[in-house]
């Protein structure tokens, strides 16, 4: 999150991130793993399979936080093979106040 300022009062921004996974990623166990890397991070947000074989990851939280979780996403589960990870990164339009496994 960063600090912005309006008319002298201090809010809080959320940072958020879409992360695309790719290589062997589904039907590994990956998305729990993702799961639960957010949970014990502290990141709000969600994971989902996409068509094309990949993993869509969005997930909201601190910067540095953030960054470690895509550095966690680069290892991925046990059976998963992971080839890439690309992060976009943004201010969160809606925010999330856990972390769930989507279908």
């Amino acid at each position: 999150m960063g600090l912005g300022a309006f008319g002298g009062i201090l809010f809080l921004t959320m940072v958020e991130m879409r992360c695309f996974v790719t290589g062997k990623v589904q039907g590994v166990r990956y998305r729990d793993y993702v799961v639960t890397t957010a949970e014990e991070l502290g990141v709000f947000g969600y994971v989902k399979n996409q068509s094309d074989g990949s993993v869509l990851v969005v997930a909201q939280g601190e910067p540095d936080t953030l960054k470690e979780m895509v550095e966690c996403l680069h290892e991925g589960s046990l059976l998963a093979r992971v080839d890439g990870v690309s992060v976009d990164w943004g201010t969160a339009g809606v925010t999330y106040d856990d972390f769930s496994l989507l279908q």
